[in-house]
């Protein structure tokens, strides 16, 4: 479900060379191999900052949903060599006897689990950043006000791999045009915004602000508050495939914001004191969403995500699905970072999203919930994280401990 945060860069290299561990818990480090990447290197819960701390039951909560939803459908084994089946004790657990305490669930995850430290891409520390679900009030046809739309999937919106791509097709793009000629890169930003899609009645509801409109692209989410009262939720389709560039990059490239400077709310304020260059900045990002309705089972809980449950506010956080398995819980360390409850982030996680811009080991997204409030939070997330990787101890059965 996560879009690129507005400050992030387009999706990069996935692999390279990974950076040492940090020399402060040498003695910690140190461990036996095990048959994973080398990306993963063994510690103790001891040596996780916060652990004791940190309220593992509401992390229980969002691995659980997880847990019942592979019993339909398995999520896919990242390429660091977590495999899904490793899984399966725990999760078989988490169905049948759910944790009714903190104590509880903290016993639960260290019975399973091993910590591991996820070693960096090119930097000494792995980085977060923020999203969450905006709340725009819309209208479900087009007036004075609302003239914006979020639009469905397009019928001959196609998707692509190594099997079908035409020869000579950009191999970054995931989708493509059915054209009377074969398959051809489909319409970007612009195009679409210049009437590419019109008349084909593929507008879900229309907006008043193209920047709010944005935003919803970036986040891949939005709560809609109708007209009429209702409350209506939409979720991320399809995209046309293009890269993402995103707005606070070109505005700090042309000189516009200080790039220490640039989050949400900086850009939506650049913006509001720019309304007659938003279409020159926005349609520099080619990348267009494609929306579905979806249901608001539970509004304490987020949209769901690319894992396939709702995502759980404060605890669910989007990775490199290429390289993680969804599922896996991170312990997240971001000492800088205290927007989330005014205390030094050190949280358990759920990997229950991915995002275009969310690449690397030690990557992530973390899921701050819906709203305004949420907005604000998640906007200023710009924070350099360390990141514990809690994998399953049969991962682990090769080898002494």
């Amino acid at each position: 479900m996560s879009g690129p945060s507005p400050a992030t860069p387009a999706r990069a290299t996935r692999t390279g060379n990974l950076s040492p561990p940090r020399k402060k818990t040498d003695r910690a480090w140190r461990a036996k191999p095990v048959l994973l990447s080398p990306a993963f290197t063994p510690v103790g819960f001891a040596d996780l900052p916060g652990w004791l701390e940190d309220d593992q039951l509401a992390a229980f909560g969002a691995f659980r949903r997880s847990a019942f939803h592979v019993l339909t459908k398995p999520y896919r084994s990242g390429a660091l060599g977590v495999a899904f089946d490793a899984f399966g004790p725990a999760y078989a657990e988490a169905r049948e006897r759910p944790a009714g305490s903190n104590a509880e669930a903290r016993d639960f995850f260290e019975r399973h689990f091993q910590p591991a430290l996820v070693a960096p891409k090119g930097r000494e520390h792995g980085f977060v950043t923020g999203f969450y679900e905006p709340d725009v009030e819309a209208s479900p046809v087009r007036t004075e006000t609302f003239q914006v739309p979020l639009l469905a999937r397009p019928a001959d919106l196609v998707d692509i791999d190594d099997q079908n791509r035409p020869a000579g097709m950009d191999p970054y793009l995931a989708f493509a045009r059915q054209a009377p000629q074969g398959l051809v890169e489909y319409f970007d930003r612009p195009a679409i915004e210049c009437g590419a899609l019109a008349g084909k009645g593929l507008e879900i509801a229309w907006l008043a602000d193209p920047v709010d409109a944005f935003f919803v692209h970036v986040q891949g989410a939005a709560r809609l508050n109708m007209a009429d009262g209702s409350l209506r939720r939409v979720t991320y389709a399809a995209k046309s495939g293009q890269r993402f560039t995103g707005p606070g990059g070109i505005l700090a490239q042309i000189g516009e914001i200080p790039l220490e400077k640039v989050t949400m709310q900086s850009i939506r304020a650049w913006f509001k004191a720019n309304p007659q260059r938003v279409d020159e900045i926005l349609w520099r990002n080619r990348s267009y969403i494609f929306f579905r309705d979806a249901e608001v089972d539970d509004p304490a809980l987020g949209p769901i995500a690319a894992a396939k449950v709702p995502l759980t506010p404060g605890r669910s956080v989007a990775v490199d699905r290429l390289l993680h398995t969804f599922g896996t819980p991170f312990f997240i360390s971001a000492p800088a970072l205290t927007t989330f409850g005014g205390e030094p982030f050190a949280r358990l996680m759920i990997a229950q999203d991915t995002g275009s811009a969310i690449t690397g080991p030690a990557r992530g997204d973390l899921f701050a919930g819906s709203g305004f409030d949420a907005g604000e939070v998640a906007g200023v997330v710009r924070n350099d994280a360390d990141f514990f990787a809690l994998l399953p101890k049969p991962l682990f059965a090769g080898n002494a401990q």
